[in-house]
């Protein structure tokens, strides 16, 4: 499931899903975990009937009309003119405020409906923003298409003025779409028929995963509980789960192949016209990774799946008794050990004792979102599955959703989106043009987050079991992380490359999935009838393709990431904020630099797998003692 969502400031456009139009409710309380907050989205707007978004709405429409008329067709001029630097700053000045209009009112729009989105007002409401956002960012679409039409010498001296010269990596950026960009009508068309292309199946998906129903042992429960059943301690609930959700899976197949086959094809139309030349190219520039850099990573993660998911699950069979398990009890708790429900207030004390271990300020900044409600945790019905943390615009600050259940994962998730949280934080002051960090960095902020708490808490664990079933919790993490987003990874790029010579059958979709799963979890995971429709529900594959291997980037470079700080002097964590203040604007080499990684090198993702392979020996060697 999707751990987060990062929006992207290239391009106007609406988010993924982001609560319903009570924004200041009672703290809700699940099971036994205490009471859980629900977040305030009134630093936004008050409600989804406030007056003060359609002025907002108003106000972007009218000053984008306005830069139009005064912009288009003239930065050239402006360019070769006097004072070329101060009047292009001036512009892309205008054209950040409208952004960041923009950016609040489909971020409020986003997360409203996130919070519910089988609310029929609300889903309407999110409808009606996308339209009118895509219609008044119509205005700005010319604004970068000019600006990668000035040549070269031109631009490159106007960045020497102070005022244009501040916006530099962001220009760098809007230059490397360059190549793929195409005539204005053209663009403006794709732009505008997005709300009924791609971001009409975006919300088709949602809304079906949403309403969808899964009967076990006689009660109907939405997908986020049923999922979480998978981890129950007793193995017929976990096999009752599963049969659940196969089966509705399997009743609604066929609209998910149709939703996967559409946005497979309006995304290969989009990348034949632009150029791309790989089916992930796309992904690869709006993540500013090369693809050999991705593609030494895939190789390397395949390579070591028999040392890695192959050879802990032989383990965990051998734990359960068995030579095999069923796909039911790949990520079953320990057998004879206790897993406690680990309540809100405990969750929140440890990942801030963790955060504030390495560095009191990326503590006060987790605390931040607890104490001012910037977190909705409960699980609800309609409520979008998974957990994100979204930076909304620079002016206002993060949200964090997530659907806590009190398992020690739950714990995880929460450290990892507070690491995103803290990250966006953090990168606000460049703006809204150049905070966001491509994905493969912004996952390493939320699994570093993720790392500080595990490595506290084990730590602190001097009980031999409860060490084993922590670290088997964080192998299957790590594995969940690196090895299966890898198998996603190439799920995708099988799915995709097929679909070229046309619409691929739930039933081929299915087998494809099937081969990926073999090949990657291995022998000792038995994968039973049903297993087989477990792709239809990923997100990613609908709002972000190729997405997934971002998670492995970030996991493997925090493996590398975490061994420099375990032996680095008192200067670590300043430069690791430094490098998260940066935004999106320094390449990762420049990131990384002051840290002595280096992505490049073919032996850089083998050290961040063998930090796995070393837990799963410690593994091992409890279990000879």
């Amino acid at each position: 499931m999707p751990r987060s969502v990062v929006r992207s400031s290239r391009k106007s456009k609406p988010l993924p899903p982001p609560i319903s139009t009570k924004v200041s409710r009672p703290a809700s309380r699940a099971n036994d975990v205490g009471a859980l907050p629900e977040w305030n989205l009134a630093d936004l707007y008050p409600s989804i009937d406030s007056p003060r978004i359609k002025a907002d709405l108003d106000r972007a429409e009218a000053d984008s009309v306005d830069f139009e008329h005064e912009f288009k067709g003239r930065l050239a001029a402006l360019a070769s003119g006097p004072a070329a630097g101060a009047a292009l700053g001036g512009a892309v000045r205008r054209y950040e405020a409208i952004e960041d209009l923009l950016g609040r009112v489909i971020s409020y729009a986003g997360l409203a409906y996130a919070g519910n989105t089988a609310d029929p007002k609300i889903a309407k409401f999110y409808g009606d923003v996308q339209e009118r956002v895509t219609a008044i960012s119509l205005h700005l679409l010319f604004f970068t298409l000019e600006l990668n039409r000035i040549e070269d010498n031109a631009l490159m001296a106007a960045l020497d003025d102070p005022v244009f010269g501040h916006y530099r990596p962001w220009v760098e950026d809007v230059r490397k779409e360059k190549p793929y960009q195409l005539e204005d009508r053209i663009e403006q068309l794709f732009h505008e028929k997005s709300v009924t292309g791609y971001s009409a199946f975006n919300r088709l998906f949602d809304e079906t995963i949403a309403g969808l129903r899964f009967t076990v042992n006689g009660k109907k429960l939405a997908i986020e509980p049923t999922l979480n059943l998978m981890q129950h301690r007793d193995a017929r609930m976990r096999k009752a789960a599963a049969e659940a959700l196969a089966k509705t899976f399997r009743e609604n197949i066929r609209l998910f192949a149709l939703v996967t086959n559409t946005l497979a094809k309006d995304k290969e139309i989009s990348d034949r016209w632009r150029g791309f030349q790989d089916v992930a190219d796309a992904r690869h520039l709006s993540n500013r990774v090369e693809r050999e850099v991705v593609d030494a990573l895939v190789s390397a993660v395949r390579a070591s799946y028999p040392k890695l998911s192959h050879r802990y699950y032989r383990l965990k069979a051998h734990w359960f008794g068995k030579k095999a398990l069923p796909h039911w009890d790949r990520n079953a708790p320990l057998p004879k050990i206790d897993m406690k429900t680990i309540k809100w207030r405990e969750a929140r004390d440890t990942v801030l004792s963790a955060y504030r271990a390495f560095s009191p300020r990326m503590a006060d900044i987790a605390r931040r979102f607890f104490d001012e409600k910037w977190i909705d945790a409960p699980v609800r019905p309609g409520k979008a599955p998974g957990a994100f943390s979204h930076p909304t615009v620079p002016s206002v600050h993060p949200y964090v959703l997530l659907n806590y259940q009190g398992k020690p994962r739950d714990v995880m998730t929460l450290a990892h989106e507070l690491g995103h949280g803290v990250h966006q934080v953090l990168a606000a002051p460049n703006g809204p043009l150049m905070p966001p960090t491509p994905l493969t960095l912004a996952e390493t902020a939320s699994v570093f987050g993720e790392m500080l708490t595990f490595k506290r808490l084990l730590a602190q664990t001097r009980d031999k079991t409860q060490r084993k079933a922590m670290l088997a919790a964080k192998v299957e993490d790590m594995i969940n992380t690196v090895v299966r987003q890898i198998a996603f990874y190439t799920f995708e790029r099988k799915v995709h490359t097929e679909r070229k010579n046309g619409e691929l059958t739930a039933e081929r979709i299915g087998e494809i999935w099937m081969e990926v799963q073999h090949e990657s979890l291995g022998p000792a995971i038995e994968l039973k009838p049903g297993y087989e429709t477990f792709w239809s529900y990923v997100p990613h594959f609908i709002h972000s393709p190729f997405y997934v291997y971002a998670y492995a980037f970030g996991d493997c470079l925090v493996n590398s990431l975490y061994a420099v700080y375990e032996k680095a002097d008192e200067g670590f964590a300043d430069r690791y904020l430094a490098m998260l203040a940066a935004g999106g604007t320094k390449h990762h080499s420049e990131l990384l630099r002051p840290f002595g990684l280096d992505a490049t090198d073919p032996g850089f993702w083998q050290g961040g797998l063998s930090v796995i392979e070393r837990m799963i020996g410690e593994l091992e060697a409890m279990e000879g003692k």
